[in-house]
């Protein structure tokens, strides 16, 4: 994907909020602003409204963390769209990936023949990725494309796999707009930065994240 079609991470220093802690971990310095998720989700809608014209897509989104992206992201979208879910497993409760993906909720529907856009919260390194395009891919649909939100700045995914892009992002541990630790901060409206407090992160081998 040309980086033209990445959008740039505007900062917008009047409007930061406080830190939130819940238990060990700290929600910082925002990543990425409500407005600009609004503003990008919306650009994203747009994009794939005039890719899909006079089709119908399946939007299938992979839970938990690509459920709010994919709300916002169907509201964007001027076509009639319809709707699935996966749930897959390489995390866990800790922020270390475990190196194996499983799926945990798998489709109802009927891929074979239908225009399908996989929709992801984050890509890291692309073994989830890769895995479920692998799984998608064998149920026949007329085509396959990937919406991410996120994707890693060291991701491993071929680029012609990356059709809709919203931002590229560093190795920080990232909260926020649906993504969560041990399953907190999916409600906040930005994606932030979590912290661990010192004295935890010494004594707990689970804080740094190995990219799935």
């Amino acid at each position: 994907m040309s980086p033209a079609r990445v959008a740039a991470m505007a900062s917008d220093s009047s409007a930061v909020p406080d830190p939130l802690t819940v238990g060990r971990y700290t929600a910082s310095s925002v990543m990425v602003s409500a407005a600009d998720l609004k503003a990008r989700v919306q650009a994203l809608g747009e994009e794939i409204t005039a890719d899909y014209a006079g089709r119908e897509p399946l939007l299938v989104g992979v839970l938990k963390g690509a459920f709010m992206f994919m709300s916002d992201l169907a509201r964007s979208i001027d076509l009639p769209v319809e709707f699935d879910f996966m749930a897959v497993s390489s995390y866990g409760h800790s922020t270390r990936s475990s190196g194996v993906v499983r799926i945990v909720k798998d489709l109802d529907l009927d891929l074979a023949g239908r225009d399908v856009i996989l929709v992801e919260d984050i890509i890291d390194s692309g073994l989830t990725l890769n895995y479920l395009r692998r799984n998608l891919l064998a149920r026949n649909p007329a085509s396959l494309e990937v919406c991410a939100l996120l994707v890693r700045e060291n991701h491993k995914v071929d680029e012609s796999i990356l059709r809709y892009e919203g931002y590229r992002v560093p190795s920080d541990f990232l909260v926020g707009y649906g993504l969560d630790v041990d399953e907190k901060f999916r409600n906040l409206p930005d994606i932030r930065i979590v912290d661990v407090a010192p004295e935890e992160s010494a004594a707990d081998p689970t804080v740094a994240r190995s990219p799935a």
